[in-house]
């Protein structure tokens, strides 16, 4: 069965797990950019608990306008303070410095567009998961979709909406704030490593 999605910064746990679960996917590339959701934002597991890392992006007059359309902030070195988050994060799980190198790339380019960088995420983590992606995007805005043959998963970009509960696995620092749920797939990809996709692919989603 097919799965539309959104594209988002790394992607969550859920996120993934639908994609990995996957006969086929299309990426919903006609929507219109909604603050506070996941097309701009991940969250990891740092030293003090749940982080939230923002891409800053450029604001406009027009009160609609598609993702595709949004460009990132350049005034702002956030992509040298993200590395150095996931730094201190993840410099001591068991898989860190072997993603380190092919995770860096995305740090070190500048991307204009928001849309662009999504989908150069999205690259960068398959690889590591040595995960052959194939993938359509939309050429207008699905309203509704065919859900005999399609699993609509639009609404994993509003991590506030998410309600999937995964299985516990080990975090570098749950001695001190427990296990946290559903966080950046970066997440799973530095503490399980080659596990991560049969991980994935063996967890329930909730879809609204």
């Amino acid at each position: 069965m097919n799965t539309i999605l959104h594209p988002s910064y790394f992607p969550s746990i859920s996120h993934f797990a639908a994609i990995a679960q996957s006969e086929s996917i299309t990426f919903e590339v006609e929507d219109n950019f909604q603050k506070q959701t996941n097309r701009n934002r991940t969250y990891i597991y740092s030293p003090n608990g749940i982080q939230l890392l923002n891409i800053p992006v450029k604001h406009s007059k027009e009160t609609h306008q598609k993702t595709k359309d949004i460009r990132i902030e350049t005034d702002f070195d956030w992509q040298k303070q993200h590395f150095k988050s996931l730094e201190a994060a993840y410099r001591s799980s068991p898989f860190f410095e072997f993603f380190e190198d092919d995770i860096r790339i995305i740090f070190e380019k500048k991307h204009d567009f928001l849309l662009d960088l999504n989908f150069e995420t999205l690259a960068i983590v398959t690889k590591c998961f040595r995960m052959k992606l194939e993938f359509d995007t939309t050429s207008e805005y699905v309203h509704d979709v065919d859900t005999n043959k399609t699993m609509d998963f639009r609404s994993l970009i509003n991590g506030k909406k998410d309600l999937s509960i995964f299985e516990s696995y080990k975090q570098v620092f749950d001695d001190k704030h427990g296990f946290i749920n559903n966080l950046s797939v970066l997440d799973l990809l530095f503490n399980e490593g080659k596990y991560a996709m049969d991980y994935l692919k063996k967890q329930a989603l909730i879809m609204k």
